[in-house]
């Protein structure tokens, strides 16, 4: 099987997040999505990020209804923080029958060349690249491929700085990722 790795923290995960797994999905061959939620991102600052097992539960919930995605806790058994070639190398050997390839956005791929043995990636591995806002990028390579997928532009930082000041955030999460978000006083 063809499968796509949506990295990230889900802090929370959002519709943003759905709308471009989906996007990804309809408009390539994979045959499944995963969502690798992050316990820790070696670039990003750890105090903002709830417990790993909310944020995979709320993955779980956000894609219940989608027997094409599949949420993934496979970096919680992994040394800390998180270097995405070492899931990737990890995954490969625990699923020889897969092809992996990864999501990144077009923000991420300005970056790929400080991550952790990026020119393997590249060697190895397929990187479907979304577009981000006010996001260029020169950046080629025979295994980079650029979807055409919607410009979105919500953060998770923007819906937790919405919750923490009593804001709704109706429409940019799913009711179940809300529910559980109001029902565990997170954010807040």
């Amino acid at each position: 099987m063809n499968i796509g790795l949506f990295f990230g923290s889900f802090n929370p995960i959002h519709i943003g997040h759905l709308i471009i797994a989906n996007t990804i999905y309809d408009r390539t061959d994979l045959d499944e999505v995963w969502f690798v939620v992050s316990p820790q991102n070696p670039l990003k600052k750890r105090k903002s990020l709830i417990h790993e097992f909310d944020r995979l539960r709320m993955v779980e919930l956000a894609i219940e209804d989608n027997f094409h995605f599949r949420a993934s806790d496979v970096e919680f058994h992994m040394p800390r923080p998180s270097y995405t070639i070492d899931t990737l190398t990890y995954l490969s050997e625990q699923y020889p029958q897969h092809n992996f390839s990864i999501f990144l956005g077009s923000d991420n791929l300005k970056q790929l060349r400080k991550w952790k043995n990026y020119e393997q990636i590249l060697e190895h591995y397929q990187v479907y690249v979304y577009p981000r806002p006010g996001e260029k990028t020169d950046f080629t390579h025979p295994s980079v491929q650029e979807v055409d997928a919607p410009l979105l532009d919500i953060s998770a930082t923007f819906i937790r700085d919405s919750i923490q000041s009593g804001h709704s955030v109706k429409y940019l999460l799913p009711r179940q990722v809300e529910e559980y978000i109001q029902a565990k006083k997170l954010y807040f």
